[in-house]
């Protein structure tokens, strides 16, 4: 993913930089932002992690806001703005958060592309893998 600091709008995946990780969300027509938790998400028990629609600047707690830059692939995969934020909103209030199966990078791209999938879990798997000598 490519990442720009811009005016976001509507649908667009939106980020901002937590210290060793990323906290992400769905930026609305209204300015708001969907979110799977906020972006302390690591401090607070599992449980009391939810979905919510926030301003912008709860979701931003003093950090840089950064938008996704759908590539020309990803441009084909992803939703229409109205539809990411719709399924955003549909899940307003649901919990389940886990850091390693259902963060809220997993969250954002699923509601874009429909795949429930995060980079950073990638990463570090992949990162594990590496260091104990496993090719997959």
């Amino acid at each position: 993913m490519n990442w720009t600091e811009k005016e976001p709008k509507c649908g667009d995946i939106v980020r901002v930089k937590v210290s060793f990780y990323y906290h992400y969300g769905i930026f609305t027509e209204s300015g708001t932002v969907v979110q799977f938790g906020l972006p302390d998400n690591v401090s607070r028990p599992a449980d009391e992690v939810k979905v919510l629609e926030t301003d912008v600047y709860e979701f931003l707690n003093g950090g840089e806001l950064e938008v996704h830059e759908p590539t020309r692939a990803e441009k084909k995969k992803m939703r229409a703005p109205l539809e990411i934020v719709r399924l955003a909103r549909e899940k307003i209030g649901q919990g389940g958060y886990d850091i390693l199966h259902n963060n809220c990078e997993h969250f954002v791209n699923e509601c874009a592309f429909g795949e429930h999938y995060s980079s950073f879990v990638s990463d570090v798997r992949e990162k594990l893998r590496h260091k104990l000598g496993k090719n997959s």
